[in-house]
């Protein structure tokens, strides 16, 4: 895996629950995520889906889209990585 591509569920934990000492079951039980899927996402085995960007956001006082768009870039880095030498075979449009 690429370093440079970080899940978001790594932002989650080394950026939001370690620093403000939150738990994983701490968070669950606030936001009504199952303690499964916080766990999932944290160790980088689940996608954030948008129920779950949603309510995030709301606990941690963020735009709505935020962990979302942190999925999203995750998806297309990872995209890329996986697409690289089909990709890079495609020549642009030339008008």
């Amino acid at each position: 895996m690429n370093s440079r591509i970080v899940h978001p569920g790594i932002i989650l934990k080394q950026s939001f629950l370690d620093p403000l000492k939150i738990t994983a079951y701490r968070l669950a039980k606030e936001t009504k995520i199952s303690q499964t899927r916080i766990s999932e996402i944290i160790q980088g085995k689940r996608a954030i889906s948008i129920d779950t960007g949603l309510r995030l956001s709301k606990f941690f006082r963020l735009d709505d889209s935020f962990w979302l768009q942190a999925q999203m870039i995750y998806d297309i880095q990872k995209a890329k990585e996986k697409l690289e030498e089909e990709i890079e075979k495609i020549r642009p449009y030339d008008a």
